[in-house]
């Protein structure tokens, strides 16, 4: 018995150690509540981060990828500060990196709270890159394929190929009359004629394999300019017309991160996004005359209080004065197209720049994408259905069960009294 304690008391300090090894191991990766998470970070990191891209602070979900010590992740979420004080290399790497700007400090926060924040983030991370898998962004419509291109090349290179062809014949043939004249039957001789400065190009025009070739390189050249005119006919990529104002989506939707349905409000739940009222403008700007950097109130702030008739010196609004904004609409569809932006933005959770292109980087809005049938119909070939906690499929889902088991089903419960199946 005693050979088996001391047997045993060998051997229970590596069991220890080799336990305490695996359960620090684990402890070093946050395990939380990536609800929880959701909440906080929606509350306290979004005016600086985001998941999947760089904002004033950087892109989180690549970041987590590189960094993987949760214990000194939560320290410098706590208190960078700290870290950089004490000349922690990480923390010195990244405060470099950024320009020396110190992140806010969240002594508030848990280790709990930051283990919820760590968790979200690695999850809709996760979550990001399976979608952008599944359903890649749609390819930019490039207009005529390369391949009519390369056989309008093709054609063009064998007629020039046939050309020196041609004229290797004649040359042999001129060779031949000028071995052997006799070949050559005399001209009568005659007053000598005056020199006729079109006789090349009626000499040319009597050649039928050259008066061929051009008539081949017109009829490509007009069949190439006539598709490419009936291609892009009401195609308007890339018009910008001049607004009343200027109003920089670069500045409002890029830098400050205001959300595009703050002023777009209809986009989520009507058939048009709607454009603001000019009350909405002021919920800001009742404030804000100027950029921070400016000395002089901006002419274009100045436009808005013109419009509604607002003195900014007394803070009154003079309803005589007032006059509608005349803005230019951008994005025009045929009136034979019915397109709801709802049911594209709330059903689908399509987000607004994949139809209007990256609107935060633009200094002025203008038409990104073509918006025409065959871009439409690409975009609904890839685009995957998410149906998962979407109120609309799991009602199509219930119909379904219901057709399966034989109930009766009404038109109505289809949705076929919506005003927008019959009148748009």
């Amino acid at each position: 018995m005693r050979s088996i304690s001391l047997t045993l008391k060998q051997f229970s300090r590596p069991v220890l150690l080799v336990i305490g090894f695996v359960i620090w191991g684990f402890s070093t990766y946050a395990q939380g509540d990536a609800a929880k998470g959701k909440a906080i970070f929606e509350a306290k990191c979004t005016a600086c981060h985001k998941v999947e891209s760089r904002v004033i602070g950087p892109a989180l979900g690549t970041q987590l990828e590189k960094e993987t010590d949760d214990k000194w992740l939560t320290k410098w979420i706590q208190n960078n500060n700290a870290l950089i004080a004490a000349k922690d290399p990480k923390a010195l790497k990244i405060f470099n990196e950024y320009n020396q700007a110190n992140m806010t400090v969240f002594s508030d926060l848990s280790d709990a709270d930051v283990a919820n924040i760590i968790t979200f983030v690695r999850a809709d991370w996760k979550d990001k890159q399976t979608q952008l898998a599944k359903n890649p962004p749609p390819a930019a419509e490039k207009g005529p394929s390369d391949i009519m291109i390369l056989g309008l090349i093709g054609v063009i290179i064998v007629a020039f190929i046939i050309i020196l062809v041609l004229n290797k014949v004649i040359k042999t043939l001129e060779r031949l009359i000028t071995n052997r004249p006799e070949l050559l039957v005399p001209e009568p001789t005659a007053e000598v004629a005056p020199v006729d400065r079109f006789a090349t190009v009626k000499k040319l025009a009597k050649n039928k394999k050259f008066v061929f070739f051009v008539l081949i390189c017109v009829s490509i050249a007009g069949a190439s300019w006539t598709w490419m005119g009936m291609w892009n006919t009401n195609v308007h990529t890339g018009y910008q017309p001049v607004q009343p104002i200027k109003f920089p989506h670069d500045l409002h939707a890029g830098a400050m991160q205001i959300k595009c349905q703050y002023c777009h409000s209809g986009a989520y739940k009507s058939k048009n996004a709607t454009i603001p009222s000019l009350n909405i403008c002021m919920n800001c700007h009742k404030t804000i005359d100027r950029r921070m950097d400016a000395k002089e109130p901006s002419p274009e702030i100045a436009k808005i209080y013109d419009a509604l008739g607002y003195d900014p010196q007394t803070t009154k609004y003079d309803s005589s004065k007032a006059r509608p904004i005349q803005w230019i609409r951008i994005h025009n569809l045929p009136d034979l197209v019915y397109f709801n932006h709802s049911q594209h933005v709330k059903v689908a959770g399509l987000k607004c720049q994949t139809c209007h292109g990256p609107v935060e980087t633009m200094k002025e809005v203008y038409q990104y994408s073509p918006l025409t049938m065959k871009w439409c119909i690409q975009c609904h070939k890839r685009t995957g259905i998410t149906y998962k906690d979407n109120g609309y499929y799991e009602k199509m889902e219930a119909i379904h069960d219901r057709i399966k088991r034989g109930e009766k089903i009404t038109e109505a419960e289809m949705g076929g009294i919506e005003c927008g199946k019959c009148h748009y």
